[in-house]
């Protein structure tokens, strides 16, 4: 009986099918990327709103004011009287009645000068120029609520923390495609639902819901387009990175092109619908069906795929060989049972963590170039395209291990150099912040490479979900951490950044290499992929056994 992987060499590794599968399947990372970056545009600070004074509303439809004429009347008396009080989160403690001169109203007041009267404090009352321009006029997230948009990022990635655990499990009990159209569904009602919210409330649950199933099609997508190509082609899940990016480059577009947040929030939402039409063209992983002992299913798919790649597999093939490993629900526990195991997984969840850590605090710290919301997050965007092309180039060459090593340490480089250069050179100081970005870029797509291959099959899907998992609260710390830090002194972040990333690059050199090696099926595959590296750290080509899927 043949293994896996010696029925995908002759139905092929990487042919039209898998072509095919790759590209429609990409596309999530598009979709998912925008839904990641998305709060950059729905959370636009509105350029003029002011707090309305009570009674203002119908004195301004008496007298016929325009909003600016009602701006003037209330925030420039305020402003005249306080000098630091733009009429934002403060007003004037008067009330506007019928009795108020519409030529002049603070006259009604007597004598009092505009500093002698009273101030209060703005809750519920304000008027925004472009009232459904974002989530900040929509909701009244300025001033004492400001902190609200901050949370509602914050509940985006614990959605995606809580799909990593979740739909990941799922993924491996179930399969992946039905779990991967089940997100892509979950991805749009939601979204449909966020973008019509009555209220702040509605808005989170939502938002968290579309943050779960968001993850569960990204990571999902991601295992299914790794275990469907043969060992020689698993580049491309640095390739599918760059749909990541493209989203990150298309979604200033997006907002550039619809004025309102619901519409851009529609727009990232309802291509996720057009997914569920892969039920018909992207089959289940056949690895995946073996592990859970559905071997003439996994075979039916194989011989569609050599059809489909203009081959034929052998009629002799009546069954491919499974795993001696006995199949069972995944848990913590299997990922850190072992030895190598748990060193994979230990140094992996670190990975992610430090790589979520400094890329975020990086992108916010360098803010690219200032003026322009649009053109900023579009070069943000473009400065990640050559960090994918960098890791095509080197990692067949190398492997991943030596890249993904240097990328971290030169990352910590370039954030330690980056706080000791002078303010009075401030081209020198984003240069060198951009090679950090860059760099990390690189660590951050690689390690996405790395924790599919050095997991089994039966414990993949579940490795990955768990291991990026730190990756969601690196992101929920990083904004805290870069200006806590950063009250204390500027660039005491860049030297945490620093420290992490070093520690990062030392510690993925203790990981095995696994360039030109058949994604492991069982653990004890992976407990033997440290015997590939001789005294002198050569490669030994490995042998098919009937471990082998």
């Amino acid at each position: 009986m043949p293994s896996f992987d010696e029925v995908l060499k002759e139905a092929g590794e990487f042919g039209r099918f898998q072509k095919r599968a790759f590209f429609l399947l990409s596309q999530t990372g598009i979709t998912f990327s925008s839904l990641f970056a998305s709060v950059v545009f729905l959370g636009r600070a509105p350029e003029n709103f002011w707090c309305r004074i009570p009674g203002a509303a119908e004195l301004s439809e008496r007298c016929g004011w325009t909003l600016e004429e009602e701006r003037n009347f209330t925030v420039l008396p305020l402003h005249l009287g306080n000098k630091s009080s733009n009429g934002e989160c403060e007003r004037l403690d008067v009330a506007w009645d019928t009795a108020i001169s519409c030529a002049s109203p603070l006259t009604h007041y007597g004598n009092h000068s505009t500093g002698n009267l009273p101030l209060a404090t703005c809750h519920d009352n304000w008027v925004y120029e472009q009232p459904h321009s974002s989530i900040i006029s929509e909701y009244n997230l300025v001033c004492g609520n400001a902190w609200m948009l901050d949370l509602s990022q914050a509940i985006l990635n614990l959605g995606f923390l809580t799909g990593a655990f979740t739909l990941g499990y799922a993924a491996d009990r179930y399969g992946r495609m039905p779990i991967y159209l089940l997100s892509c569904l979950g991805v749009g009602i939601c979204g449909i639902i966020v973008a019509f919210a009555p209220n702040f409330t509605v808005f989170l649950i939502f938002r968290f819901l579309q943050g779960v199933f968001g993850k569960g099609t990204w990571m999902t997508c991601y295992v299914i387009v790794t275990e469907i190509v043969g060992s020689d082609q698993r580049i491309v899940g640095i390739v599918i990175q760059i749909f990541f990016t493209l989203g990150i480059i298309i979604l200033p577009g997006i907002a550039y092109l619809i004025p309102t947040w619901q519409g851009i929030q529609l727009a990232i939402s309802l291509p996720n619908f057009l997914f569920l039409l892969y039920y018909w063209v992207v089959p289940e992983s056949p690895r995946w069906l073996l592990t859970r002992n559905k071997g003439e299913k996994a075979l039916k798919i194989m011989r569609n795929i050599a059809k489909h790649n203009g081959k034929f597999l052998s009629p002799h093939y009546s069954e491919i060989t499974i795993s001696n490993e006995e199949v069972s629900n995944p848990s913590f526990l299997d990922l850190v049972r072992t030895p190598q195991m748990r060193r994979c997984t230990l140094i992996l969840m670190y990975a992610w963590f430090t790589s979520a850590l400094i890329y975020q605090g990086l992108v916010m710290r360098l803010g690219i170039v200032g003026g322009n919301l649009y053109l900023d997050f579009f070069i943000s965007g473009a400065v990640e395209l050559p960090a994918a092309f960098l890791i095509i180039v080197t990692i067949d060459r190398v492997g991943w291990r030596l890249p993904f090593a240097i990328s971290n340490i030169v990352a910590g480089i370039a954030c330690l150099i980056t706080a000791f250069l002078p303010e009075d050179i401030p081209w020198l100081k984003t240069t060198v912040a951009t090679l950090g970005r860059l760099s990390i870029t690189i660590a951050f797509e690689v390690v996405y490479l790395v924790n599919s291959e050095l997991y089994p099959t039966t414990l993949r899907n579940f490795g990955v979900s768990l291991c990026s998992s730190l990756c969601d609260l690196g992101g929920i710390i990083a904004p805290f951490l870069l200006f806590r830090l950063a009250a204390i002194w500027l660039e005491l972040p860049l030297i945490i950044f620093s420290i992490l990333a070093v520690v990062c690059g030392l510690l993925v050199l203790l990981l095995p290499e696994t360039k030109g090696i058949s994604l492991p099926e069982t653990v004890e595959d992976v407990e033997q992929l440290s015997s590939h590296f001789g005294k002198h750290g050569k490669k030994r080509k490995r042998q098919d056994t009937n471990s082998y899927i």
